[in-house]
């Protein structure tokens, strides 16, 4: 790395003292040893383990997983960003929404039918729970409506981006727009009448339909009929353009307008937009499935028809349509959400990649070369495998280059008639991955490739299996792993024959083997040919593919039966040094804190004097800064252009200054059921970038949200005098100042 770079912001950093800031051992009340109330209201936890319950202890989970959302519809609502990426921050913000509804509504309006009585950590029933979600999500909704319906779409008007209504069209355009609606929508739409002869007809999941009241002219009957919005068509279409500005209509606005082409000689009496979402948290029992891949199969046969939990409907439509909606599909009025406007603004997503606004959009980044895989223009390029063998380095996503780094390890894997074995675990993948196509050429060319592909991956399942099914095909060995087990963990080992015998290259990163989100989600990945890590991931490998239950290993924390006893022996070593009045310290970035007994040790550290800071993009149920509990707690939050999704764990450990990098949150799930691993960073100057990157996250004064002790989150102010710096902007600086191609000599 370019340590005179890193250098200097440690060196600008060190008033924080944020490596080794040492607290004064303050006189706090010891954590109350307050036994669980209510003993067996909560599953997987032992009531021995778990001695404090409840609200003055825990946030709630659902709604700290809102709080989140809402710091993702500030960046929306900031005016210094630019209008296209505040859309697309609205579309996120949405898309979010959907899927939380599926995953966590689904999963407690679930609990709520089967009677379940035992209470969330904080203290809440399923049904308390699903009246604060709804509470919430009623500000959301009008929050960022109100944000896109007043603010960004008339900002959008302003600068050449015009969305009109059919009858705000010339005549010149609403000519282009019916020869697209006769040649693109009217041929591939269905329109289905409900009477005697046909029935409600099955809406599908986030879809969009149009539910219409239809009265016939010579008898008088009033009829329903649904069209679907097809999916497969522009949420909005473009209809003209000039050099600076746009002209688009919305396919629904479209549909509306032409809707009698459908109903010749009926009566057409209103036209609603309704919009469905169903139950993603789908029952399984996979020790009764005799074959995993039929079982998801069967799931997402099953996730097609299940339960509605959200109905989103146009609050004008009339109140004989709504309720014969609500009859139909099986849905009670809390689980109904009625807006003005349109529905669905996911899809506002789309108008991000419209062409020729990039001035409405932030400057395009395009990832870096890492600085080790740099060499002067007039040498060969040496091989990746020459590279790792000088030593240990780390990627840091998206600021280094995905393709150039990890697809390119893969890649060239592949081709080299030296590597004998491939072995790697799949998670997410995109539809038409370079790395999958590169593992098929392997295994054609008669290398060992085994893929352990995780088929529970929540709504990637189809295209798992999909790779699935193409891995076998060309003679790769496909594995699913444990039953009841997720693979979390994103390995990758090479097997090299080389001289003086086999040598295996390992990646082990945080982030999946996906060259899309890559582009868009931080993380880090570890590239190593050390030998005792290349033997625990070996070892891993044998886990997951045989049957090793008693397997040790020797660096690596593996999940689930070793990795959150070495994070609590971690844990204790810092309690230990406090104690005794020395240096203790604790870092930790990760996506989500929500596992108890983590969250009460820490509590129990923070009681003794360590210094923790935790960078926790999304949820986190700890309450940091209350009294006699959480002092020493910082809970740091960094929401911007890029997905913070590294996890990184640093430890004082009494000078030895331990890192970890890997695929795991401090949840439950990554815990105990998960496969995760985090791997060790060793190399000083690897350490030296952690350093730095943990340091510029914690000093972020752009991107920064506190957690204070009342449970809320507020955005980080720059102060008079400081310096500017925004993480994402910062490392896109830094790794561009450092990865200037090598000159001729």
């Amino acid at each position: 790395m370019a340590k005179s770079s890193e250098t200097e912001v440690n060196r600008k950093f060190e008033s924080m003292n944020f490596l080794n800031k040492k607290f004064k051992k303050k006189d706090a009340n010891p954590l109350k040893n307050e036994i669980l109330k209510n003993k067996g209201l909560m599953k997987d936890m032992s009531p021995s383990e778990l001695k404090i319950f409840g609200s003055d202890y825990f946030d709630n989970y659902e709604l700290s997983w809102l709080k989140f959302n809402w710091r993702v519809l500030s960046e929306a609502q900031s005016k210094s960003l630019p209008l296209l990426e505040r859309a697309k921050f609205i579309g996120i913000v949405c898309s979010n929404l959907d899927e939380f509804f599926q995953k966590r509504v689904g999963g407690l309006k679930r609990q709520l039918h089967a009677g379940v009585s035992e209470l969330s950590i904080d203290g809440k029933s399923p049904e308390e729970q699903l009246f604060d979600i709804r509470r919430e999500v009623l500000k959301m909704i009008n929050s960022y409506r109100s944000c896109f319906l007043e603010d960004i779409e008339p900002g959008l008007q302003k600068n050449g981006i015009h969305i009109k209504s059919y009858d705000e069209l010339s005549d010149p355009l609403k000519e282009v727009a019916n020869q697209y609606f006769d040649s693109q929508l009217y041929p591939i739409i269905t329109p289905l009448a409900v009477d005697e002869a046909h029935p409600f007809p099955f809406i599908s999941n986030k879809s969009r339909s149009l539910a219409i009241q239809l009265k016939k002219q010579n008898t008088g009957e009033v009829l329903f009929a649904r069209i679907k919005i097809p999916a497969n068509r522009p949420r909005w279409i473009e209809l003209g353009r000039t050099e600076e500005a746009v002209t688009l209509i919305s396919t629904k606005d479209l549909i509306i307008a032409k809707i009698e082409r459908f109903f010749p000689g009926v009566e057409i009496l209103s036209a609603n937009v309704f919009r469905v979402t169903r139950n993603a948290d789908i029952e399984r029992n996979e020790e009764e499935a005799d074959d995993l891949l039929e079982m998801i199969e069967d799931e997402l046969r099953e996730r097609r028809f299940a339960e509605i939990v959200r109905l989103e409907i146009d609050k004008n439509t009339p109140l004989k349509v709504k309720q014969y909606l609500l009859n139909h599909l099986n849905i009670e009025k809390q689980y109904v959400f009625e807006m003005n406007g349109p529905i669905g603004l996911s899809d506002v997503t789309q108008l991000y990649k419209i062409q020729g606004f990039n001035h409405l959009k932030e400057k395009q980044w395009v990832p870096t070369l890492h600085p080790v895989l740099r060499h002067p223009l007039d040498e060969d390029t040496p091989s990746i495998f020459q590279v790792i063998r000088k030593g240990d380095f780390v990627v840091h996503h998206p600021y280094h280059s995905f393709e150039t780094s990890t697809q390119r390890f893969i890649e060239e894997a592949a081709n080299d008639p030296k590597v004998l074995a491939i072995k790697q675990t799949l998670y997410r993948t995109s539809s038409d991955s370079p790395i999958m196509h590169a593992l098929i050429k392997a295994a054609e060319d008669d290398k060992q490739v085994a893929i352990l592909i995780e088929l529970k991956a929540r709504f990637d399942e189809e295209r798992n299996i999909s790779w699935a099914n193409r891995l076998e095909k060309a003679g790769v060995h496909v594995s699913y792993g444990i039953t009841g087990l997720k693979i979390h963990s994103k390995l990758t080992i090479v097997v090299r024959e080389e001289q003086g015998g086999l040598r295996r290259y390992v990646h082990i990163g945080t982030g999946n083997y996906h060259p899309d989100t890559a582009q868009l989600y931080e993380d880090l990945g570890l590239f190593t040919c050390d030998d005792e890590l290349g033997s625990d991931i070996t070892d891993v490998f044998n886990l997951l593919t045989g049957y090793a239950p008693d397997q040790t290993f020797k660096k690596a924390f593996v999940a689930p039966k070793h990795l959150r006893k070495n994070i609590i022996r971690l844990i204790d070593t810092e309690i230990e040094e406090a104690s005794a009045g020395n240096e203790a310290r604790i870092i930790g970035k990760m996506n989500s804190l929500e596992d108890p007994l983590i969250i009460q040790k820490l509590y129990e550290a923070s009681q003794a004097g360590v210094s923790i800071d935790l960078i926790v993009r999304g949820v986190c149920r700890l309450i940091p800064q209350k009294k006699g509990l959480s002092e020493n707690i910082q809970v740091h939050s960094v929401i911007g252009r890029f997905l913070e999704h590294s996890r990184c764990f640093y430890f004082h450990n009494r000078g030895e200054h331990v890192y970890y990098v890997g695929s795991a949150d401090w949840m439950h799930r990554n815990l105990d059921a998960r496969v995760e691993v985090l791997a060790p960073i060793e190399n000083p100057n690897l350490k030296k970038y952690l350093q730095f990157m943990l340091n510029v996250y914690l000093k972020d004064n752009q991107q920064r949200w506190i957690l204070n002790s009342n449970k809320k989150y507020v955005k980080v102010k720059r102060k008079k005098g400081e310096m500017k710096i925004g993480s994402h902007q910062y490392f896109m600086d830094h790794t561009k100042r450092v990865s200037e191609p090598i000159p001729k000599s």
